[in-house]
């Protein structure tokens, strides 16, 4: 018999023991070096025998600065630090940035060749980190195999981002105004053998992990949590749409043009890991369904705005024009002022609702970068998924709800 009500732990994550209930409890820290928690989080547990009564996860590991760092630099510049927060979706990050400051801007006129590219490129972005987490997740969860599937195909991807951006991670790629470079010569044969390639292999990776009875046992009713709960710690994205609700800021606050794309948003109504699972799975199917619609209308134009005081003129132009010139020394030596005025801009990342808080005083600089990180709230969710667990379920806990520390630390 445990010398503690469980039951209370459970329904109540916040109260902590009463005087004496100690001496029948552990506290023990998982990480940050334990191989689950990948080196970048602690979690205090308090533990009765291997169940858990309490979480209280330690963050700071990976602290960069990234928002303060961005406003020290010119309003371009900051593009390159935004894509290293969330380090597993970088293109997600810019453009998020990207979109506030043309919103300050009163740029509205992005050409449809970027905005399609934009949508392109973040949708891979998604599949990539999905794959990274499902390789992971169940690599965690002892199984091996799956890794290796995950990981050939996150290798395709990325060979696209270098092929295209010349960088296979932090592309810095999206440029307030459209994007750096066009597409080489090859681009749309790589994407189309990426388009015939991804469906069967989803198919195997679903088959392997879907319905495997380990899997299954591990993940079915493990950190579940209901509908008004999610919302009240603040849960988006996967975590959120594994409870039943069905929000996605592409549908609920549309941009890039999301609202012209046909696309389902994934739902379970678990609440569990399973379902958070299963709805991972489904939303890189739909991700590929949005690539193959942005193929489809891939026009021809140009990628950026035809505005010389924002973006710089072509290497071609400034070999003939001294105007051309000027206007990209003056953009490289100190940038360009933006407006005065503050934007929220949400994004729909990997992890959930990104969004950021920009706020400028008139300058060549942003007065404030302020994230809305999805990782940051899913992390705290912790305190209330772990409690009534197993101990072993906290690393399940923790891989479904696939939180990436740069994005948390900042």
């Amino acid at each position: 018999m445990s010398a503690v009500d469980l039951s209370v732990f459970q329904n109540n994550p916040d109260l902590t023991l009463a005087p004496g209930d100690e001496q029948d409890t552990l506290v023990l820290s998982m990480g940050p070096q334990h191989p689950s928690t990948h080196g970048v989080l602690r979690v205090m547990l308090r533990l009765d025998g291997e169940t858990v009564l309490s979480a209280q996860p330690e963050i700071g590991f990976l602290h960069t600065g990234i928002e303060k760092q961005a406003e020290n630099l010119f309003w371009q510049q900051a593009v390159t630090v935004v894509d290293r927060a969330d380090y597993l979706a970088p293109l997600s990050n810019s453009l998020c940035y990207v979109l506030a400051a043309e919103q300050l801007l009163g740029i509205d006129n992005v050409p449809p060749r970027a905005r399609v590219l934009r949508v392109m490129f973040t949708e891979l972005t998604r599949i990539a980190s999905h794959l990274v987490w499902l390789g992971t997740h169940c690599l965690d969860l002892g199984a091996q195999s799956i890794f290796f599937y995950a990981f050939d195909m996150r290798e395709r991807i990325l060979e696209i981002m270098e092929f295209v951006t010349g960088a296979r991670m932090h592309q810095s790629w999206f440029r307030i105004g459209g994007v750096a470079l066009d597409v080489p010569v090859g681009f749309l044969e790589k994407i189309d053998d990426l388009l015939a390639r991804f469906p069967q292999r989803l198919t195997d990776m679903r088959a392997i992990v879907e319905k495997n009875v380990i899997i299954v046992d591990r993940l079915v009713g493990v950190g579940k949590i209901g509908q008004q709960e999610a919302i009240d710690w603040g849960l988006t994205g996967p975590p959120l749409r594994a409870t039943g609700i069905a929000y996605d800021v592409r549908r609920a606050h549309p941009y890039a043009d999301y609202e012209t794309y046909d696309f389902d948003v994934p739902t379970h109504d678990g609440g569990d890991c399973y379902s958070r699972f299963v709805v991972r799975l489904n939303e890189m199917h739909e991700s590929w369904r949005i690539i193959k619609q942005a193929r489809d209308r891939f026009p021809d134009g140009p990628i950026a705005v035809d505005d010389r005081k924002i973006v710089p003129p072509p290497k071609r132009e400034i070999q003939h024009s001294m105007e051309a010139l000027i206007h990209h020394f003056k953009l490289v030596s100190s940038g360009f002022n933006v407006p005065e005025g503050h934007v929220y801009q949400a994004v729909e990342s990997p992890r959930g609702e990104m969004g950021m808080y920009v706020t400028s005083a008139g300058g060549n600089k942003p007065w404030r970068v302020r994230w809305r990180p999805p990782s940051f709230y899913h992390t705290q969710a912790l305190m209330r998924l772990a409690p009534g667990n197993l101990i072993a379920d906290v690393v399940a806990i923790i891989g479904s709800m696939d939180p990436v520390f740069g994005d948390v630390d900042r």
